[in-house]
This record gives structure tokens, C-alpha cells and sequence, in this order.
């Protein structure tokens, strides 16, 4: 799929952010990959390919060797060049370099023996951060990372063969029903959740439902069928309209707040194809 013409100003407009943080590709010099959300390296490679941009583009295979870089021989990622290593960042880089189609890369498929190697007690997957101080509720996986590492798993050959992401799963389905927040970073289930947000960056209900869809084990679980139910009664005439989007993405036109977004139906679709429901 190539960029339709609507979306050309979208991409362009992402584009003109490419050197805001010191260097090329939406990073620093030090290969900060995550400064500067929502243009941060992540995102941005996220965004172009929402938009339909091919992952054999040149700014993109760029993109992909830089963030293969920052790939350690421990199998974690190390995107900021100093301090720790966290699960939350690998998560994410490997879930984008999933997305571009590197899941066979010998290095992507050893970071993902990492994740089953290193789950947290209750299956998911937890830094160990506390910027919020220490609680019962820290004593928890974090929600978003695991939902991330879930989001690249589902293009391995572990989807739906591996016990220990059905574990995972699980570990996010009991979150729908405490919905507290929990995790050293206190991710909770409340009103900005429960927000259709887009494109995909935040821990919401639509990414929630979305990635969840792939997995066997949450599709026939009545948690994750009330979390569809939840989700579809907010469609308008079966498309998705977005209810909340970060600010500086506001003037994008594939995913203006208040409207309906073509791509995010798209999405949308694929949660349907995955429930065995019928299209859009």
C-alpha cells in the first residue's frame, strides 16, 4: 500500500519535524529515540505507516537502522545513552521495528525470547522505576508496556502458540475489572481511556481493543467482549471517530478530533475481521 493522496500533506507535515530534536529521523544526537513526542522517532516511523508509507521507503529503512543501532547484545534496546534499561523501552522499539517487518531479524526474534524469558509474576511485564514512590499498587506489571510487547508478539510465530502470552493477556483482562491504577507508573482504567484515542500511543480503549483482538485466549473471555461492546457503541455508523488526539497532532487530517478517521475505521475493521464479525 502507498500513501494515498489525501494523506500527503499528513506525511509531509511529519516529515518537517524530522530534524526538530538536533539530528535526523526525529532524534538527538544521542539517540534519544523517544524525546520529542509526539515526534519522537517512535512515533513518527508509527504515523508514516499508518499513513500507508512502505517500510522499504528510504526514510524508513533509515529509520529501522537506527533503532537497530541502539540494539544490545543482552537483547534489550538501549534508546536513551545513559541510565537503566527498561523493559517499557524495548517493548516499544521492538514493537516498531515489528511493525516495519522486521519480526524474523535474528535480533528482534532474541529480543522476544527475552520477553518470555522475563515476565513479572502476574504475566506481564514491569520496569523497575518508581517515579511515583512505592505501593501496593506498583507491585503490579506495567499495562502499556505489556500491551506494547503483546502488539509485536502478534506478528511472531508465538501469536496464539505461547502460554506465556496468554498469561500476559490475562494479566491485562483482570485490569478491565480493577481498572485502578497500577504498575510503578500507575496505569489506570478512567475516563481518558475509556476516550477513543488516535493514532495509537497512549494506553486507551481503542489500542486495547485492538491489539487484544489478535489473541485467541481474550476473544472468547466475556472481559475483552465488554470491552468490545464498549467500544463499538461509540461508532457512528460503523466508523471510528476520535475522540481525543494529542494536541500538536490536532491539524492531521487522518485523525482530527470530533471526526471520523478512514484509517482508524480501518483499524477498526480488523478488530471486526479478528471477532469474525461481519465488515464495514
Amino acid at each position: 500500500m502507498s500513501v494515498e493522496q489525501q494523506y500527503l500533506a499528513d506525511v509531509d507535515a511529519i516529515l518537517a519535524h524530522r530534524h526538530d530534536n538536533g539530528a535526523d529521523l526525529w532524534a538527538t544526537e544521542d539517540k534519544r529515540l523517544l524525546k520529542g513526542s509526539p515526534f519522537s522517532t517512535f512515533d513518527s516511523v508509527l504515523y508514516l505507516l499508518e499513513l500507508g508509507m512502505e517500510p522499504d521507503e528510504p526514510i524508513l529503512k533509515e529509520a529501522a537502522n537506527l533503532i537497530f543501532s541502539t540494539w544490545q547484545e543482552d537483547r534489550r534496546f538501549r534508546i536513551y545513552p545513559k541510565g537503566g534499561i527498561y523493559p517499557c523501552q524495548t517493548a516499544i522499539a521492538a514493537n516498531v521495528l515489528c511493525h516495519m517487518g522486521y519480526v524474523n531479524d535474528e535480533r528482534i526474534q532474541k529480543t522476544l525470547r527475552y520477553f518470555l524469558d522475563t515476565p513479572y509474576h502476574d504475566g506481564g511485564w514491569r520496569c523497575n522505576k518508581f517515579s511515583f514512590g512505592r505501593g501496593e499498587e506498583t507491585e503490579h506489571s506495567n499495562p502499556q508496556p505489556t500491551l506494547n510487547a503483546l502488539d509485536a508478539f502478534r506478528f511472531s510465530q508465538y501469536l496464539n502458540r505461547e502460554p506465556a502470552l496468554d498469561r500476559a493477556v490475562e494479566f491485562l483482562l483482570q485490569h478491565w475489572v480493577t481498572r485502578k491504577p497500577i504498575g510503578p507508573c500507575h496505569y489506570g482504567i478512567g475516563t481518558l481511556f475509556m476516550q477513543v484515542e488516535y493514532p495509537f500511543r497512549n494506553y486507551n480503549l481503542f489500542e486495547y481493543v485492538y491489539v487484544l483482538s489478535f489473541y485467541e485466549y481474550a476473544r472468547k473471555d466475556s472481559r475483552f467482549l465488554e470491552a468490545f461492546e464498549t467500544l463499538a457503541s461509540k461508532t457512528v455508523d460503523g466508523q471510528i471517530v476520535v475522540e481525543r488526539v494529542v494536541p500538536k497532532l490536532a491539524k492531521l487530517s487522518f485523525c482530527r478530533k470530533g471526526q471520523p478517521s478512514a484509517l482508524a475505521t480501518k483499524r477498526y475493521g480488523e478488530i471486526l475481521e479478528n471477532l469474525g464479525k461481519k465488515g464495514i
